[in-house]
């Protein structure tokens, strides 16, 4: 297949994303509520996607800064609503501009879709970097011992759904292999309409609890707590790591 082709592909899922993902972005709503709770200003969004938050925090007054490695997600942010009110960095953290921000976010699978102890650690030390002295780093990273990858099957995952010029689309996981703390899975999506079936290959890193501690505490933060995650608890740790004073 050529490059011109992959980017078609590639610009197909981007447009499909939201769709699935959902409108409302639930899972996103305590991560608002905690923009609130700490009065932050100004928000980072590392591995912003296509910019559900970045758009929900700008449209509720907040200068947001968002960065991603993907330009066709960016593509599909720029074009919501309040994206104007946001600055978008096509990158990773280290390419983010001198900042002197509240909070910054990881959300999602961001921060184990980083992959390896340098890439971690040069991430970590970009946010740092881009915080006040006494902002907030925030992530979410599931637990290793709860191994949610063993639940990775089609029909545990599948859903379908309605989009706009490609008819019905259909979605799902599948659990692939996993070796020590790496994991992975191929995400599927199949577009009704001409019968194109899409199969990303991806890979995240499960570190523990103590690993995440330690890697924090290495570049400077100070860890202040460790949350449960609304939308799946039990199953994955929040960690609040503040710049000292």
């Amino acid at each position: 297949m050529t490059s011109e082709a992959d980017n078609h592909v590639d610009a197909r899922c981007a447009a499909v994303y939201d769709v699935f993902e959902g409108p409302e972005r639930d899972d996103l709503d305590a991560y608002a509520a905690m923009v609130e709770e700490f009065g932050a200003a100004s928000v980072v969004d590392v591995g912003c996607g296509t910019g559900t938050f970045a758009t929900m925090l700008a449209c509720r007054g907040r200068n947001v800064v968002a960065v991603d490695p993907s330009a066709l997600a960016l593509d599909v942010a720029r074009a919501k609503p309040h994206a104007d009110e946001v600055t978008w960095v096509h990158g990773v953290a280290a390419d983010l501009p001198p900042l002197q921000a509240d909070m910054a976010f990881m959300t999602a699978d961001v921060a184990q879709a980083i992959l390896g102890d340098e890439a971690w650690m040069e991430t970590l030390t970009a946010i740092r970097r881009s915080l006040r002295a006494g902002g907030l780093l925030v992530f979410e990273s599931r637990d290793p011992q709860r191994r949610a990858w063993l639940e990775w099957t089609k029909a545990n995952t599948y859903s379908s759904a309605e989009v706009d010029d490609e008819g019905t689309a259909e979605s799902w996981v599948e659990f692939g292999s996993a070796s020590g703390a790496f994991v992975d899975f191929t995400g599927v999506l199949v577009f009704e309409r001409d019968g194109y079936r899409v199969e990303q290959q991806n890979r995240l890193q499960f570190r523990d609890r103590g690993q995440l501690t330690r890697s924090l505490e290495s570049v400077g933060f100070v860890v202040e707590g460790i949350r449960d995650a609304p939308d799946r608890p039990g199953r994955e740790f929040v960690f609040i790591a503040r710049v000292p004073l």
